[in-house]
């Protein structure tokens, strides 16, 4: 009923924990079995090891949470050897976020993660800059453009794009990675946003800037993900402020096939499962033989 195939890998259903809210699966293992979901993406790996930004790195806001933490991770040859043999048990779908701070660091994590046994490269266009100008990969869908047909040449895995929400043009963003080679979208990262502490008199984070997440940004995130789906031809995964199976069954019946929670996660370490309960009752209830009648019905 639930199950979705894409890329030629099966989905036991669209539920996939959103990179950066999950980890690599460990401590979410201990609240409930995790194998359940449809997929995990891991937390954002760059080829070599980050210790992220100094400061303030989450910041609560209403309805929402603001994030500056700088891509902390491990690195993807320690990813590799210590927290994907315990991933491949889980039996889910894999799929690598890939970060990174040039072209030159993309192509190599991906050659990289293409020798290794994840399932599906997710290219985080969204947090890096060109270290020759310092232009956001995800801002201009030209320099997307270029980094994404880089990694193309490199790997043979399926290869999902992550789109920014503060690219210029949503739209154009998405033709413009289709045409570099992406064989999917996953929008929405982030909204660029800001907190003030005002006793302080100054930014709540270091670097001014953070991304907001959560369920404000839900309907802009929708309506990113409807207007995306309408101008290419490959399969989308919608995020951005889903935190039940309704919020998740709008984002599929707008054009996503797979759906990715994140920030819901922290309110609820739950969260992924219930909403896989809940979508499976909603078919049930309305008479819906499978997730995929649905896909993009509006």
């Amino acid at each position: 009923m639930l199950e979705v195939n894409l890329w030629g890998k099966s989905f036991k259903n669209p539920v996939i924990a959103a990179s950066g809210t999950f980890g690599f699966g460990r401590e979410y293992d201990e609240f409930y079995d995790v194998s359940i979901l449809g997929g995990i993406a891991t937390k954002g790996l760059t080829l070599n090891k980050r210790e992220g930004n100094m400061g303030v790195r989450c910041f609560e806001t209403s309805f929402g949470m603001l994030n500056s933490v700088g891509l902390q991770n491990p690195g993807i040859d320690y990813f590799i050897e210590n927290e994907l043999p315990f991933m491949k048990k889980l039996n889910t779908v894999i799929l690598a976020n890939l970060g990174g701070g040039s072209i030159e660091e993309y192509v190599s994590g991906a050659k990289k993660l293409d020798n290794c046994d994840v399932d599906i490269i997710e290219l985080n266009i969204s947090c890096p800059n060109v270290k020759e100008g310092g232009m956001n990969f995800g801002i201009k869908s030209k320099v997307a453009k270029e980094v994404v047909k880089s990694v193309r040449e490199v790997t043979n895995k399926p290869l999902v794009v992550k789109l920014s929400p503060n690219a210029e043009d949503i739209v154009e963003m998405a033709m413009e990675c289709v045409d570099a080679g992406a064989d999917g979208l996953s929008l929405v990262n982030t909204f660029k946003g800001m907190a003030v502490d005002i006793k302080k008199r100054k930014p709540v984070f270091n670097n001014i800037f953070a991304g907001l997440s959560g369920p404000c940004i839900k309907p802009i995130a929708l309506r990113m993900v409807y207007e995306v789906s309408r101008a290419v031809n490959v399969p989308i995964i919608g995020l951005g402020g889903i935190t039940n199976y309704k919020d998740a069954i709008e984002f599929i019946m707008a054009g996503a096939s797979l759906v990715q929670v994140g920030t819901a996660n922290f309110i609820n370490p739950l969260a992924c499962k219930e909403i896989i309960v809940g979508m499976e009752e909603f078919l049930r209830e309305q008479k819906i033989d499978s997730i995929n009648d649905i896909i993009g019905i509006i």
